[in-house]
């Protein structure tokens, strides 16, 4: 079973939290996290990611732990770093460094590379300074997805909403503004579909 963007980013959560403390957030902890209107909704993604075999109730607790499940890597290019903040200069032809492996069910139709975030304006989303974010090659994009833009002969990432005859590129960080283009102003390269954070590090 696939996962959205979302989901992964619930199931991040959990992970980072039993990381740092040793035992799994409560329902509330991880409503209060992402806002959610209602415990209902963090009870429906944990019944999903359970369903898909991501989860699994600790016997005789209230609790549940990761399931860590052998699949297969797809290795995708690394083409440097991207800002979550001010856009960050970016040559016309990116050159290829490293890859990095991503699960094979983070994998959409069409090309894929891999790009480093910097910054902290995403970071109401899931998405922090250090992790390796997986991008689908995209010209368009549907309000609300997250993307990857060049704005200036700069390159950030942000959530895309096209608004009348102009673009507004949202943070997910309530301390920074968006950033607003008329249309000759940006282009879009690719779709946020998948995270990685290396623990430890």
């Amino acid at each position: 079973m696939g996962l959205t963007r979302k989901q992964e980013l619930v199931l991040i959560f959990i992970k980072d939290f039993l990381v740092q403390h040793g035992h799994s957030p409560t329902f509330e902890e991880i409503r209060q996290h992402f806002e959610f209107r209602s415990v209902g909704t963090v009870y429906d993604y944990i019944k999903y990611l359970e369903k898909a075999g991501l989860l699994k109730n600790q016997s005789g607790t209230r609790g549940f732990e990761l399931v860590e499940i052998p699949e297969g890597n797809v290795n995708v290019p690394l083409l440097g770093t991207i800002a979550a903040g001010e856009p960050l200069e970016i040559m016309d032809h990116l050159e290829f460094q490293e890859s990095v492996p991503f699960p094979e069910s983070s994998m959409r139709k069409g090309r894929h590379f891999a790009l480093k975030v910097e910054g902290s304006s995403m970071i109401e989303d899931g998405i922090l300074d250090g992790d390796i974010i997986l991008v689908r090659s995209a010209r368009l994009a549907q309000n609300g997805e997250t993307v990857v833009a060049i704005v200036d002969n700069g390159a950030t990432v942000k959530n895309f909403y096209q608004k009348g005859n102009h673009i507004e590129l949202h943070p997910a960080n309530s301390a920074m503004k968006p950033i607003i283009l008329d249309k000759g102003g940006f282009k879009i390269q690719g779709i946020v579909v998948g995270l990685r954070r290396d623990y430890g590090h």
